[in-house]
C-alpha cells in the first residue's frame, strides 16, 4: 500500500502513455507550457469539473469532479463524470439508498486517438472506483468534444494489466527522479513542451557515451 504523499496523478497516465519524457518533464521536473490544444482541453474540463453538480435523470444520478484514489496503485485524481445507474444487481450505495452500477465518463477535447492513452487513464479511474466502492466496473465511456459522441470502453483484463504495468513503471521513474530520453517522432511537433524538451538534442551522444567510444577505439 502506498502512502498518500506518494500518490501519482491519474491524469499523468495519459502523458506517460503518449511520451514518457513528456510525463517526466511535467510530473518530475514540474515544467509546463500551454498551446491551443491544452488550453482548449482545460476549458472543456473546467466545465465538466463542477464538484457541486449532481443531476438525476430517471434512474441515473450524475456527479462531476469526483475525487478518487487507490492506495494499492498509489494514484489519485478526479473523474470528470461518474454516473450511478440504478440496478438490482449493482452495488448498494447507502448515501443514495439503492443499488447502482457505476460508470465513469472522461471528457476529451478532440477525437479518438490512434493509441490508447485515453483508455488507460479511464481504466485507472475505474480501478480507483472499484477499490473505493468495493464494486466491479465492466465498461466506461470517453466523450470527445470534436465529434460530440461517447465511445464505450470495455475494461477487459488486457487493458487493466497494461494500466497497472504503466502505473508501476511511473512509480519506478518517479522514485529515481529520472527523465528518460525518447526518439523524436512527428507527434513531437504538436507537443506543448517541444521547446522545453528539445527532442532534436536527444539524438546527440552524451559525454560519457563519447568517452566510452573513444576508449574502446584506443583514441584516448
Amino acid at each position: 500500500m502506498y502512502r498518500e504523499e506518494d500518490y501519482l496523478m491519474i491524469s499523468g497516465l495519459q502523458h506517460f502513455a503518449f511520451c514518457r519524457r513528456q510525463w517526466a518533464l511535467i510530473h518530475i521536473e514540474q515544467q509546463w507550457a500551454e498551446n491551443y490544444r491544452t488550453a482548449d482541453g482545460r476549458i472543456m474540463h473546467n466545465k465538466a469539473h463542477d464538484s457541486g453538480f449532481r443531476e438525476k435523470r430517471g434512474d441515473v444520478i450524475i456527479t462531476r469532479a469526483m475525487q478518487v484514489s487507490s492506495a494499492e496503485l498509489g494514484i489519485s485524481g478526479e473523474c470528470d463524470v461518474v454516473e450511478f445507474h440504478k440496478s438490482s444487481d449493482g452495488i448498494y450505495i447507502p448515501r443514495l439508498n439503492g443499488n447502482y452500477n457505476i460508470i465513469p465518463v472522461e471528457y476529451k477535447r478532440g477525437q479518438p486517438k490512434e493509441n490508447n492513452c485515453d483508455e488507460l487513464q479511464l481504466c485507472a479511474q475505474a480501478l480507483c472506483l472499484e477499490e473505493m466502492l468495493c464494486c466491479e466496473i465492466s465498461e466506461a465511456y470517453l466523450y470527445y468534444g470534436e465529434i460530440r459522441r461517447r465511445n464505450i470502453v470495455v475494461l477487459d483484463n488486457a487493458l487493466r494489466e497494461k494500466t497497472i504495468s504503466m502505473i508501476q513503471e511511473m512509480h519506478q521513474l518517479y522514485d529515481r527522479q529520472h527523465t528518460p530520453k525518447v526518439k523524436r517522432t512527428k507527434a513531437c511537433n504538436a507537443c506543448s513542451l517541444k521547446d522545453i524538451c528539445l527532442p532534436v538534442l536527444n539524438k546527440k551522444r552524451s559525454t560519457a557515451e563519447y568517452m566510452a567510444e573513444m576508449l574502446k577505439d584506443g583514441d584516448v
